[in-house]
């Protein structure tokens, strides 16, 4: 391998994707070749290349790199934190960034978080070659078309980077992989490096909070939007007010806040933090099924739309309106119970009720949705009442956080390799029995026959097709395990209840207030 022409192809690229001026182009060399400890530069001549992002200059770096030595251990743990050094030289200082998407914020909004997922990903910090590992597509529900994905995109576990993580000392610094500390961190080999990462500072509710896009992405701009201090979740008044100021900032975006308990919360409790992006979910499109009028907010519309979680929509013009009656739901909803439908807002004093809240705008107007979420968990249902439950954990056992709420299943990565044996067991009846003998394929077993029932004719023509919408309805059923009133006879009964407890208890809140 030409090392140096490796260098020049990395360099094309940084000019290219606009992550430094030609006049940089010096430093750049005399950074390199320090870093790969070398005593000269030849300046190579290369062809002009069109990549789509810098995956292949980077394996060709970091195979070198190990092959000097530069590379203790040729995994992906130490490879990631030598490839984000790598492009940690090749990127603008931190000021710059921000400068620059605030000059474009002034102008179009859009163009300025163009500007900062454009070079997100040209820095591979945005890892868009892993992203597309990825098995994605869309399976028609009668709840709208879902979205399934089986994430890839994260590199495997490295035992021998878990050993010698062992050894590593710890460190509170950064507190976590939220916290803006993490702008240009080298990283370790319990915490990955941030060299290449770039953070946007703006104010929500006159605090600190920071925009950033996420390594392993969803969907289209999935960004993080994180608080600068170290906090842990909460859902308030004050996320409604975030959360609508945010989409006031960047109408082109949703932004919504995992829950703030266990289970139906997310990875994250201990950084406040929400998730937003560029994409329309199946739940943004759900239609409305039932509305209601409360006294005082006449300029809101309140609906019930059709969704497998229970959700209350929100839509006006004033943002302030929308949040001060959210909060009233919001505390309404903490310490309403409901045994008829397994509904308990405490357990002595362990609350079980929160919100899931998510905005949007619509034109001039603001959405705000509220899926009512209940962590309770029971003997027949240890996991949560209001989660998976167990049959579904074949497909999906992890929590239901904010991206599954949505409508997108983000399943394991197993899944590519037990599906792939179903498929076999399905077209080939002389390989079925590996069903009930594979550890890994026995969790399937009657879902397995459930497909074989369902389906007289199953061949290579319609297999994919079949497996791809057989996994989207047990997400399905996975999404209404989770929603605290049915669209069953019994659910239905037991929401116009809590509608009706609800817009009495706010009303009558009011007259005391006025």
């Amino acid at each position: 391998m030409n090392i140096y022409k490796e260098f020049e192809r990395l360099i094309n690229f940084g000019l290219k994707h606009e992550l430094f001026e030609k006049e940089d182009i010096t430093f750049m060399r005399n950074s390199l070749i320090e870093l790969f400890n070398l005593d000269e530069y030849i300046v190579e001549d290369v062809e002009d290349e069109n990549l789509e992002n810098v995956t292949p200059i980077m394996e060709n770096l970091l195979d070198y790199a190990y092959e000097i030595g530069i590379l203790e251990s040729n995994t992906p743990v130490y490879r990631d934190l030598l490839d984000s050094k790598i492009m940690g030289i090749l990127m603008p200082r931190p000021s710059q960034v921000i400068n620059n998407f605030n000059v474009l914020y002034t102008i179009n909004k859009k163009d300025a978080t163009d500007y900062l997922y454009e070079l997100s990903k040209a820095c591979d910090y945005v890892r868009t070659s892993r992203i597309a590992q990825n098995m994605t597509w869309k399976t028609s529900t009668k709840y709208g078309d879902i979205d399934i994905t089986i994430n890839l995109s994260k590199p495997e576990k490295d035992p021998k980077a878990i050993a010698a993580a062992r050894n590593v000392s710890s460190s509170s610094y950064p507190k976590c992989l939220l916290c803006k500390e993490n702008v240009g961190y080298a990283g370790r080999l319990n915490h990955p490096a941030r060299q290449n990462l770039r953070i946007i500072p703006f104010k929500l509710q006159g605090d600190e909070w920071n925009l950033q896009y996420s390594p392993y992405s969803y969907y289209n701009e999935h960004c993080i939007v994180f608080s600068s201090e170290h906090e842990p979740m909460k859902i308030s008044k004050t996320t409604f007010d975030r959360n609508l100021e945010f989409v006031e900032k960047f109408p082109h975006y949703f932004i919504g806040s995992n829950a703030d308990l266990p289970i139906v919360g997310g990875s994250i409790l201990t950084h406040d933090h929400y998730q937003g992006g560029r994409y329309e979910f199946a739940m943004a499109k759900a239609e409305d099924v039932y509305e209601m009028k409360i006294e005082g907010y006449e300029d809101v519309k309140i609906s019930i739309v059709k969704w497998p979680l229970s959700v209350i929509r929100l839509s006006g013009q004033n943002r302030e309106k929308l949040s001060e009656l959210a909060d009233k739901i919001l505390s309404h909803w903490r310490n309403y119970s409901d045994e008829s439908v397994g509904v308990l807002s405490h357990s002595e004093d362990i609350p079980h009720n929160t919100i899931t809240p998510i905005a949007r705008r619509r034109e001039e107007n603001f959405e705000l949705d509220l899926v009512l979420r209940n962590n309770r968990c029971s003997d027949e249902h240890p996991d949560g009442i209001f989660h998976p439950h167990s049959h579904l954990h074949h497909i999906k056992k992890e929590n239901i956080g904010l991206i599954e709420v949505l409508g997108l299943a983000v399943l394991p990565a197993r899944l590519k390799e037990e599906l792939s044996c179903i498929k076999e067991c399905l077209l080939d009846e002389e390989k079925s029995h590996q069903m009930s003998e594979k550890e890994n394929l026995i969790p399937h077993l009657s879902w397995f026959n459930e497909i074989k029932e369902k389906y007289s004719d199953i061949n290579n023509s319609n297999i994919d097709k079949i497996i791809e919408d057989e996994v989207g309805f047990v997400f399905e059923k996975v999404l209404e395990d989770c929603g605290v009133f049915k669209w069953n006879e019994d659910g239905k009964k037991a929401m116009n209840k809590y509608m009706n407890d609800l817009k009495f208890h706010i009303e009558k809140v009011k007259e005391h207030e006025m």
